[in-house]
């Protein structure tokens, strides 16, 4: 069963037959998109049930012949990096489906479409081993982006999706350059050429050269990322999104940008990436101070959220930054732990402006008294994105913390600051909204959730407790394939004399 290709591909399907569909069938639409995002997700389980967790290479690998002259191959793998993002996305799509019921009324045919292929564009990404087939998912997955923001977004939509599209294009472009620039040094030295990631992976090139193609991939990641300085397109994009974007946007797309740096540019630039972490950390620890007290004075609820993103990413690249096994599998958990997080905090402010049609923290108070079951579950999401112990946040942050301590103690003393200040950010806004007196009148007439609205919510809590209490099923399945990858870092790092540096972390 090409079970990889299944998941990749069922969401194109399901776009393909909701174009054929009439326009105002809006409930067809909606049940039919609402199934063919469960149907990857029946998959992703299956995947994880057949996944062998003790192994590090690549399992469920395809591969065909797409472009012959070229070497470039339909190739799909997937390993215990990219395990659990794939779940992620095929979990996260069906509730981003469910919640557009309520509040995407115009062109439901088309948000629908666009949601399923950007699904499909995320899941290539996450499960190609050929670079150029990588480049092509890459691609894919940002056009129904904008044009989600673009026709659904808010006041600004059209300024906040040129601003992104300006910024993803302009490092992917450099990043495909230095792609055929691999696969062109490959056929020079092999005489054939190769896009293959396990072929290039064992292709030394010299210093000079990984520096250039190290920068080259690490901008256009650290963009999606995005980091300090380049995270000047998320707030915009965050905010005039539909709330089904956001999510999406928080939940899966920034995570290519952190899970490009684990694949593709540290392993296939191992001095380069040596050399850039003192960096890469420095700029994540601004990153993450920055983003917290940005948040502190942010009057929009959703604007708040959005630059908490840049505070917590901040955090998944210490933990990459400091190459050891705790960082590495510290920041995969918290790309995990990220997306249900944000993405519940994300859903709980886009059900609010539903119901006010503003998102600005003055214009609440009291909420709890007229909408306890909302206030309920935005405590609880709030509370995982705080990292409280006992729930998701926790462990991904204390895995970070612990393995960024080895590699960088000073500047992990910093770093650890944005823990507190992002509890005082997000209690002090769950505080300005859900109590006070509710003396505001468009607030008393105010309805609790529906049915619907909760069920939007509760798969999302349960993987909170479950990954907060229960966390080795995902880490045993990671920590094969990260000790591998660093494993062979060490290796080519030998050659230069500083794997004894490695070790020490």
């Amino acid at each position: 069963m090409p079970l990889l290709s299944l998941i990749v591909f069922t969401p194109l399907l399901g776009a393909i037959v909701l174009m054929l569909m009439r326009a105002d069938q809006h409930a067809a639409l909606r049940r039919g998109a609402f199934l063919f995002s469960l149907v990857p997700f029946g998959f992703s389980i299956l995947l994880l049930a057949r996944f062998t967790p003790t192994e590090a290479v690549f399992q469920f690998t395809e591969k065909a012949a797409w472009i012959p002259s070229f070497a470039i191959n339909y190739a799909l793998g997937v390993d215990g990096i990219s395990l659990f993002l794939v779940l992620l996305t095929t979990f996260l799509m069906p509730i981003v489906v469910l919640s557009g019921w309520g509040d995407i009324h115009k062109r439901v045919k088309e948000y629908m479409v666009f949601l399923l292929l950007m699904e499909t564009g995320m899941l290539g990404a996450l499960v190609a081993t050929d670079l150029f087939l990588f480049y092509v998912f890459w691609e894919v997955m940002l056009i129904p982006m904008y044009f989600l923001i673009g026709i659904w977004g808010g006041q600004r939509h059209i300024y906040a999706a040129i601003k992104l599209v300006l910024y993803t294009m302009a490092g992917s472009l450099l990043m495909l350059v230095a792609i055929v620039y691999l696969a062109v040094a490959h056929q020079q030295q092999f005489g054939q050429y190769s896009f293959d990631l396990q072929r290039l992976l064992e292709f030394t090139l010299p210093v000079t050269t990984q520096r250039w193609l190290f920068a080259a991939f690490a901008l256009a990641f650290a963009i999606k990322v995005p980091m300090f300085p380049l995270h000047t397109w998320l707030p915009d994009a965050h905010t005039e999104a539909p709330t089904g974007g956001s999510v999406i946007l928080a939940g899966v797309l920034l995570k290519m940008g952190t899970y490009g740096f684990l694949r593709f540019a540290i392993p296939l630039f191992p001095q380069a990436a040596f050399e850039a972490m003192p960096l890469i950390a420095t700029l994540a620890i601004i990153g993450i101070v920055y983003g917290a007290l940005v948040c502190m004075v942010q009057p929009d609820l959703k604007r708040l959220v959005a630059y908490s993103s840049v505070s917590h990413l901040g955090f998944v690249m210490l933990g990459l930054a400091a190459l050891n096994t705790q960082g590495v599998q510290g920041s995969l958990y918290q790309m995990l732990n990220h997306g249900l997080s944000t993405g519940g905090l994300f859903l709980a402010v886009g059900v609010i402006y539903e119901r006010r049609h503003t998102r600005l923290i003055k214009e609440f108070g009291g909420l709890w008294a007229q909408l306890p079951v909302y206030a309920a579950i935005f405590m609880v999401v709030m509370l995982s994105s705080v990292g409280l112990p006992g729930l998701n946040g926790f462990v991904g942050e204390f895995l970070i913390l612990i393995g960024a301590f080895k590699a960088y103690p000073t500047g992990t003393a910093i770093a650890s600051s944005g823990v507190i200040l992002g509890a005082v950010y997000l209690l002090w806004m769950y505080q300005r909204v859900m109590f006070g007196p509710l003396d505001n009148p468009e607030n008393q007439k105010l309805k609790d959730l529906s049915t619907r609205e909760i069920l939007v919510f509760v798969p999302l809590i349960i993987m909170f407790f479950v990954m907060g209490i229960y966390p080795k099923p995902f880490l045993s399945r990671m920590e094969p394939s990260v000790q591998a990858t660093l494993a062979r870092l060490e290796k080519k790092l030998a050659e230069t004399g500083s794997s004894n540096q490695v070790a020490q972390r």
